[in-house]
C-alpha cells in the first residue's frame, strides 16, 4: 500500500515535512520563498519536489504538476506568518500583511486534500488576534472543511523535546472525516540527556573554518541514540533512513569569544541570564529556553541570542541546537552559524510535528509501515551555498530575500 501523501507549504528547512515523514507520510512537495532554506530542505528531503516560491505565486495544480501527485493529498501542513491585527471594521483576513493566510487556506481549497493542519504562534490566541483566529476558521469552513475544536496550543516539552515552545495547530478535515484526536504526550528530556555525548566543539581548531570533522561521541541517553539512529528505531517512528558517516560531528562550526565574555559565561549559574549579553546558561537537568530565529536579512540581520552551554563557557552550536530541538544527526543544515541557527529557530521541532501527524494518520485509519528504502542525502552543495548561487540554482531572482547586512560581533 502507498504511503499517504503530504504537502508542506512554508516549509523552511523542513523540521514539519520531518515529523510527517516520522509519523508515515511521504512529503512529495514542500513550497518555500527563501532559497537558501529551500536548498537546505532538498539537501534532506531528496525524493521530495521543492519549490522555490512564494505561495501568492503558486496554484495548487501547479503544486501537483511539479511535484507528479496523481492522486488525492492526505493532508497539506504549513505555518504562515501572521504579521497583522484585527481592526475595528475590517477583517484580518483582508489586512495585506496577512495575505499569506489567505494563500494557505486558497491553496488547501485548491489542492482539496483530505486533511490540513496550519501551525502558527500560540499568540493568535491572545486578546485582538482572536479575532483573526475566528476568521481563519471560519475561511476553512466555507471552503469545505470542519476544524477541530477547541484549538490547541501545545508546548513540544510534553512530547519529547528538551525545549519550552509553543505553538499553536489548527487542524480541520473533509466535512465527511474524522476530526483528528489529540496528540500523545511523551517522557521528559533534559538538556544533558539531549546534548550529553556530543563532543567538545573546543578540541577541534578544524571547526573554526568549516562546520565537520571528525570525532568520538560520549555515552548516548536513549533520546541521543534515537536521534542518532542507533540501534532499534522507537515503536512509533516510520521515516526513511539516511545515509550518512556517524562519526562525523556536523554542522558545528565554532563561534570565538573574547576572553572576558567566556568569564563572564563561566560565572553564570544555571538557568540564569547571563546579564551583559543577556544569553541564558542552560541548566543541563532542565529543558531549554525557546531557540529563536532572529530576524531575516530584510529586517535588520539580527541574530537571535543562543544559549550557553551547561558546562563550556561558549555559546552552543548549531548540532546542539539541533539535538535541543529534536533533529537527528543525520539532518544537516546550512554551513553558517548564521542561517543554521535561523533555519532551527524558525522551524517546528519534528518530535512536536510527529505527535500531531500521528493524529492524522490514526484518523485516516491507517496503519503506518516502515519503509525498506536507505536514501541518499543531497549534493553537500546546497548547504553551503551563498544566497546568489541558491536563488541561480532555482532560476530565482536572489534579491528575493533582501541581502543581509553583516554586523560585528560584540561577544
Amino acid at each position: 500500500m502507498a504511503r499517504p501523501i503530504a504537502i508542506d507549504l512554508f516549509a523552511g528547512a523542513g523540521g514539519l515535512s520531518l515529523g510527517f515523514e516520522w509519523a508515515g507520510f511521504d512529503v512529495k512537495a514542500a513550497v518555500e520563498l527563501d532559497p537558501i532554506h529551500c536548498a537546505t530542505h532538498e539537501f534532506n528531503f531528496p525524493e521530495c519536489k521543492t519549490i522555490c516560491a512564494s505561495v501568492a505565486d503558486v496554484s495548487g495544480a501547479e503544486i501537483l504538476k511539479q511535484a507528479k501527485i496523481k492522486r488525492q493529498a492526505d493532508v497539506v501542513c504549513g505555518g504562515a506568518p501572521c504579521q497583522g491585527f484585527s481592526l475595528i471594521g475590517k477583517r484580518a483576513m483582508d489586512d495585506p500583511r496577512n495575505s499569506l493566510v489567505f494563500h494557505f487556506v486558497r491553496l488547501v481549497k485548491e489542492i482539496n486534500p483530505k486533511y490540513f493542519v496550519f501551525e502558527n504562534v500560540k499568540g493568535l490566541t491572545i486578546g485582538k488576534h482572536k479575532q483573526f483566529l475566528t476568521e481563519i476558521i471560519d475561511a476553512f469552513e466555507e471552503i469545505g472543511y470542519k476544524v477541530k475544536v477547541p484549538y490547541q496550543v501545545y508546548n513540544a516539552a510534553d512530547y519529547g523535546v528538551p525545549q519550552n515552545r509553543h505553538r499553536l495547530f489548527l487542524m480541520g478535515c473533509k466535512k465527511n472525516r474524522k476530526v483528528p484526536g489529540e496528540p500523545v504526550t511523551r517522557p521528559p528530556v533534559t538538556v544533558q540527556e539531549a546534548i550529553g555525548d556530543l563532543p567538545e566543539l573546543d578540541k577541534f581548531d578544524a571547526l573554526l573554518k568549516d562546520d565537520e570533522v571528525k570525532a568520538k561521541y560520549k555515552k548516548a541517553s536513549e533520546y541521543a541514540r534515537h536521534l542518532r539512529e542507533q540501534g532499534n528505531r522507537s515503536e512509533n517512528h516510520f521515516g526513511y533512513r539516511r545515509n550518512y558517516n556517524p562519526n562525523m560531528l556536523t554542522s558545528s562550526m565554532r563561534t570565538i569569544h573574547t576572553d572576558l565574555s567566556r568569564e563572564r559565561f563561566a560565572a553564570t549559574k544555571h538557568g540564569d541570564t547571563e546579564p551583559v549579553s543577556r544569553f541564558h546558561k542552560l541548566d543541563p537537568k532542565g529543558v531549554c529556553n525557546t531557540l529563536r530565529a532572529g530576524t531575516a536579512s530584510d529586517r535588520g540581520a539580527f541574530t537571535s541570542p543562543r544559549p550557553i552551554h551547561p558546562h563550556t563557557p561558549r555559546c552552543i552550536s548549531v548540532r546542539e541546537a539541533a539535538r535541543l530541538h529534536s533533529y537527528p544527526d543525520w539532518f544537516r543544515f546550512h554551513k553558517t552559524k548564521w542561517h543554521g541557527m535561523r533555519q532551527i529557530g524558525n522551524s517546528v521541532p519534528p518530535y512536536l510535528g510527529q505527535a500531531i501527524a500521528i493524529t492524522v494518520i490514526d484518523a485516516l485509519k491507517i496503519k503506518p509501515k516502515r519503509p525498506e528504502r536507505t536514501l541518499d542525502t543531497g549534493n553537500p552543495i546546497l548547504i553551503s551555498s551563498n544566497m546568489a548561487q541558491a536563488s541561480a540554482y532555482y532560476g530565482v531572482d536572489r534579491n528575493t530575500i533582501p541581502q543581509r547586512t553583516r554586523k560585528k560581533l560584540t561577544t
